[in-house]
């Protein structure tokens, strides 16, 4: 069975018959419980999705123990995920898995989870997991998407709080996918667009994270293939992104959506902008982009 069938089912809830043998057992005890993308509101479906896709990839994969980054095996990077999305969770009063949160940071509560789940199985850690994240998909509806919210030290509008958990979610199940030698499937133009997009109106945030003084500088940002667009990115603190329509910038750069997303995810280290006018900007720029990430 191919990752790219199993997370196809995962959205549309088709049956799927396990391939015949000893991994026929292990997949149908890791897709007992499988279940479709949650519904929710429109703006929150890249976060179903990519916890769909995560979903799929937990269902093809068999190196349980191994590390996939930051040291953390599957279990753990489940529990760092459930630990960020519970954040938000409780910032808008949906359910949280584990014990009480009685802070913000991110990195103190997946420790408090790692603890909690160590002595669970895999299968209760994912199950716990994916009931939140559904649960925090349905506590969306009728929710203010430009209501801001403060989670995991982050200020920003609900809606963009979301995309940052789909976001995080799409790189950790890529982690995941490429720990078991998987490909997987790019998430869809509808996905794909709103996360490229908060990437895109990131950018600024995080060259002033990284102390570039730009000034009233701004670039000209285009991104292509599916999901891709053309951003006008005033480089000043408090001045809103726009679409290009021919404005003055410093430069312009030109780059594949998904590996845009990825580098801002801090993944994509060889994925080159394409770049033309100030160099000094747009490599100060490339080298910023990462400045958010974290595990």
């Amino acid at each position: 069975m191919s990752l790219d069938r199993l997370y196809l089912d995962l959205l549309d809830e088709a049956p799927v018959a396990p391939p015949p043998g000893g991994r026929a057992r292990l997949l149908a005890t890791a897709a007992a419980r499988r279940r479709p993308a949650a519904a929710c509101v429109s703006w929150a479906r890249p976060y179903a999705g990519r916890v769909a896709a995560m979903d799929a990839v937990f269902a093809s994969a068999t190196a349980w123990d191994v590390q996939i980054v930051e040291g953390w095996n599957l279990q753990e990077l489940l529990g760092h995920l459930t630990a960020k999305d519970g954040l938000v969770a409780a910032a808008i009063g949906a359910p949280v898995h584990g014990p009480p949160i009685t802070g913000d940071d991110p990195m103190a509560r997946t420790a408090t989870l790692h603890a909690h789940e160590r002595p669970r199985s895999l299968l209760e850690t994912r199950r716990s997991w994916r009931d939140q994240a559904d649960a925090l998909c349905h506590a969306l509806a009728g929710a203010d998407p430009a209501r801001v919210i403060t989670a995991g030290g982050l200020r920003l509008p609900l809606g963009d709080q979301i995309l940052g958990r789909a976001l995080e979610t799409w790189i950790h199940g890529h982690d995941t996918a490429v720990s078991e030698g998987l490909n997987l499937p790019r998430p869809t133009a509808a996905e794909l667009r709103p996360m490229a997009d908060l990437c895109a109106r990131l950018l600024p945030v995080t060259a002033l994270l990284s102390g570039l003084e730009a000034g009233d500088r701004s670039v000209r940002l285009t991104l292509t293939g599916e999901g891709g667009g053309d951003w006008h990115l005033p480089l000043l603190p408090g001045v809103p992104a726009s679409v290009y329509e021919g404005q003055a910038v410093a430069c312009s750069l030109r780059a594949d959506a998904a590996g845009y997303c990825f580098v801002l995810g801090g993944r994509g280290a060889d994925h080159v902008w394409e770049a033309e006018g100030d160099p000094a900007l747009a490599a100060d720029l490339r080298a910023a982009a990462p400045a958010l990430s974290g595990p």
